[in-house]
């Protein structure tokens, strides 16, 4: 593909995006990985993508999009655009309230009428993990809860699109100042300061890392190569940038990977309102499969 009629640069000056390759970005984007890019999203994409026009060590846009839709280099650039463009907002324990009703509703619910399977093992998805820490916020609310409740155990998967987010979720390594959502008595158990006070870090306990595996996922993809259901499904925060088609097709997969009467958790500002799905509303933005 060339763009031999597309603006490359502007003289005296960093490239700019012109419109024509922002359009081109723009379905690109959308296609590969269904993050929806309006229009005023132009100067955002523009300086996010000019990081990486710097470490290529190219001047315009026009050879950046040589490069993304060069077959030679397209699926490894294609890795480097997405941890370019996505939006990796998290925190530990954003939106409290659906860990509270986790741990004072429905584990002991399901743990009272024995719906765990024969192997008491409950598998969780995290499936936009971005940097880890609502894995880890899920490990400390599912760890306290079989403290108390044997022979009950879990394991949590923790997916991402972005290999840098993954990177970071495996590290398990926070600046201090990120765990001040993280209640106290969970800051002793499960949280280790650096040996180096100077440096400000904290990381996650092993025992705790060791019930967590990551791995990459797109979500747009039609087989996300899982083979595991689970009984719980925590896709928080995506929907909201897809379009209703993807919306709707996306919920019908993450259906099909939860176990029968299995739970989805969503954004507090999404919704499957309008949706055909076969979900129904438990409580605020925790639905049940039906």
């Amino acid at each position: 593909m060339t763009h031999n009629d597309i603006e490359r640069t502007t003289a005296g000056g960093p490239p700019r995006l012109a419109e024509k390759e922002f359009q081109v970005f723009q379905k690109y984007i959308e296609g590969q990985i269904g993050i929806k890019m309006p229009p005023a999203k132009r100067v955002m994409l523009e300086s996010r993508l000019l990081k990486r026009l710097r470490v290529l060590g190219i001047g315009s846009f026009g050879e950046y999009l040589e490069i993304v839709f060069d077959p030679a280099s397209a699926q490894t650039e294609l890795v480097h655009m997405i941890d370019a463009v996505t939006t990796n907002k998290t925190d530990f324990f954003r939106e409290n309230e659906h860990f509270r009703y986790l741990s004072s509703i429905l584990l002991p619910e399901r743990l009272r009428i024995d719906e765990w399977g024969r192997d008491n093992m409950l598998k969780v998805w995290s499936c936009a993990s971005s940097s880890g820490e609502e894995v880890y916020s899920l490990a400390m609310t599912l760890e306290e809860f079989a403290r108390n409740n044997s022979p009950y155990t879990y394991r949590i998967l923790g997916t991402d699109i972005s290999t840098r987010m993954l990177e970071r979720c495996r590290a398990a390594v926070y600046p201090a100042e990120r765990i001040e959502p993280v209640p106290e008595s969970l800051r002793k158990r499960y949280l280790l300061r650096s040996k180096d006070r100077t440096a400000g870090l904290v990381k996650i306990r092993p025992e705790l890392r060791s019930r967590v595996q990551f791995h990459r996922v797109n979500l747009m993809d039609g087989d996300f190569g899982i083979r595991d259901t689970f009984q719980i499904i925590f896709c928080r925060n995506v929907i909201i940038y897809f379009d209703r088609e993807r919306q709707v097709q996306l919920m019908h997969k993450l259906h099909a990977q939860l176990a029968p009467g299995g739970y989805l958790f969503l954004g507090h500002s999404e919704t499957l309102a309008g949706m055909d799905v076969p979900f129904r509303t438990v409580a605020p933005t925790v639905y049940r499969k039906e």
